[in-house]
């Protein structure tokens, strides 16, 4: 199983320890001596931790060490980690841990020897091992060691855009048939023959002037209807969205997890409010 740095696991692991940071606590020895702080941790997968990872700061040289998780005790209102069972002068003499090892199923094997008792009967198998086979190692055997998470629920709201229709608007054409009655004039002549006032009248020969050929001229018109089509602007229609704004309310039951102390006897039990570990 693959092991992962705690902030890389876990990106808002202070949040999840209710503003803990394991990663700032000064690293005691049973004795009170202290040898260093945790520089980090290493988790498993199912977000159990199996590794601390601290930087000593000894009397001739500096160097990170690979402590199982089992072998600390953390007392977060004091702000210490203390390795139990642990002298200064041992924690002197582990194995130097590089930043850049790959700590895989061996690189642990390697590990776990260097701490584990010799009346330990563990038979390592690469293909089988289990975190169980060493509880001494991995697992927390005090109860001011155990740590728990406390789960809650939260509504979370997320918005999708979805498409509810479509307009199109477009433009074709209707034809009609339209009657338009158009007023014109016509000229046409009227000959009359009527008798003169001076019918019978005597006319001197003399003034008598008969002439061939003589011819009177009138022109003609009329009007004739001109009609063509012309194109205007008769409308003009405007396209544009508005956004409406409306706000859509939901409930739902969330469950949360509060911790529950049960004692039995005369315990002197103390609380803090501002943190969700504490030594009993």
């Amino acid at each position: 199983m693959p092991l992962h740095k705690l902030e890389h696991f876990d990106p808002n692991y202070r949040e999840t320890f209710g503003g803990d940071d394991i990663k700032a606590l000064d690293v005691y020895t049973k004795g009170e001596e202290r040898v260093g702080s945790v520089a980090d941790v290493l988790v498993d997968d199912d977000s159990h931790f199996r590794y601390l990872i601290i930087e000593t700061s000894l009397d001739f040289a500096s160097k990170k060490i690979l402590l199982p998780i089992g072998l600390s005790r953390i007392n977060y209102p004091a702000r210490r980690a203390y390795i139990d069972g642990l002298s200064k002068q041992e924690v002197e003499s582990l194995p130097e841990y590089k930043e850049d090892a790959i700590v895989d199923q061996d690189y642990e094997e390697n590990v776990r020897r260097v701490f584990r008792s010799p009346s330990n009967a563990v038979t390592y198998n690469r293909d089988t091992y289990n975190y169980q086979e060493d509880p001494d190692l991995y697992g927390l055997k005090d109860q001011s060691d155990q740590t728990f998470k406390l789960y809650e629920e939260r509504l979370i709201a997320n918005k999708h855009r979805i498409k509810t229709g479509e307009v199109t608007v477009g433009k074709h054409i209707e034809t009609e048939t339209v009657r338009l009655a158009v007023p014109i004039q016509k000229e046409r002549v009227v000959i009359e023959r009527v008798t003169p006032t001076e019918a019978g009248k005597v006319v001197d020969p003399n003034e008598l002037k008969f002439q061939e050929g003589e011819v009177a001229r009138i022109e003609v018109y009329e009007e004739t209807p001109e009609i063509h089509k012309e194109a205007f602007v008769r409308e003009e229609v405007r396209i544009k969205k508005v956004v409406e704004r409306d706000t859509v309310e939901a409930e739902d039951t969330i469950r949360r997890e509060e911790l529950d102390v049960d004692t039995a006897g005369n315990l002197n039990v103390q609380g803090n409010a501002t943190t969700t570990h504490e030594v009993i």
